[in-house]
C-alpha cells in the first residue's frame, strides 16, 4: 500500500481578472468581483481594486489573503512617506515601492499579480504591470489574472503599442478617448466571462483623470 501524504500549501488561487489602460490624460483600471477557490464561489462581491494614493490605484488577482497583506504594507509605507515628505506619493514612485515590496519577499512571495494604474507627474495616464516577485514594466495597457490569457491577445489586437526598441521612443499611452477605453474594457470582460469560470458576477471600473476618481459598475453573467 502506498503511503498517503498530506499536501498542504500556504497558497491558494482565488481567480479573477484585472485590466488597466492608460490614455493621454486618464487611466482606466477594472476588475471583476468574483472570488473563488476550486469550483466554489466564495463571494460574488469582492473588490480587487485598492486606491493606494490620490493618483495611484492597484488591481490584484491571485491569493487574496496575500493581496490584503500587501495592501496593508503599502498603506503603512505610504503613510510614513506622507509624514516624511508632506505630500502624496506619485504613481511612478508607488510603482517602485510596490516592486521593492514584492522583491523583498521573493523567497516566500506574495502570491499576487498586480497592475498599478494612475497619473504621472505630467498628468499622463500610466500603467505598470508586475509578476509575483517585483519585476515590473511601464506599459500602455495590461491584464492579469485567470482571464488574462483571453483578454491580452484582444488588447494587443486593438491597442498594440509601438515597440520599445523603436527610436525615438514612442509614448506607451493608448490613442483611445476615455469613453472608448471604458467601452473596450466592458467588451473585454463580457467576452472573458463567457470562457473563464473564475471571472464573472460584476465588473468594477475605476476611472482616474484630472478631475479625480470615479467608479462605474456593470453586471456580468453569474454562472
Amino acid at each position: 500500500m502506498t503511503k498517503q501524504q498530506a499536501n498542504w500549501s500556504p497558497y491558494d488561487n482565488n481567480g479573477g481578472t484585472c485590466v488597466a489602460i492608460a490614455g493621454a490624460d486618464y487611466c482606466v483600471i477594472a476588475a471583476d468581483t468574483r472570488m473563488s477557490t476550486g469550483y466554489s464561489i466564495l463571494t460574488r462581491d469582492y473588490s480587487k481594486i485598492s486606491q493606494l494614493a490620490d493618483k495611484s490605484v492597484m488591481a490584484s488577482s491571485g491569493f487574496q489573503a496575500d493581496v490584503r497583506a500587501l495592501q496593508k504594507v503599502l498603506a503603512a509605507r505610504h503613510l510614513i512617506y506622507q509624514h516624511q515628505h508632506n505630500k502624496q506619493m506619485s504613481c511612478p514612485a508607488m510603482a517602485q515601492l510596490l516592486s521593492n515590496t514584492l522583491y523583498y519577499k521573493r523567497f516566500f512571495p506574495y502570491y499576487a499579480f498586480n497592475v498599478l494604474g494612475g497619473l504621472d507627474n505630467e498628468g499622463k495616464g500610466c500603467v505598470f504591470t508586475y509578476d509575483a516577485v517585483g519585476s515590473y514594466e511601464r506599459v500602455g495597457y495590461s491584464s492579469q489574472g485567470s482571464g488574462a490569457t483571453l483578454i491580452t491577445p484582444f488588447l494587443d489586437n486593438q491597442l498594440k503599442s509601438p515597440s520599445p526598441l523603436l527610436l525615438p521612443a514612442k509614448d506607451a499611452v493608448t490613442p483611445l478617448s476615455e469613453s472608448e477605453a471604458i467601452d473596450l474594457v466592458k467588451t473585454c470582460f463580457a467576452s472573458a466571462t463567457e470562457r473563464d469560470i473564475y471571472t464573472g458576477d460584476k465588473l468594477e471600473i475605476v476611472i482616474l483623470n484630472a478631475s479625480g476618481l470615479r467608479r462605474e459598475y456593470m453586471e456580468l453573467r453569474k454562472d
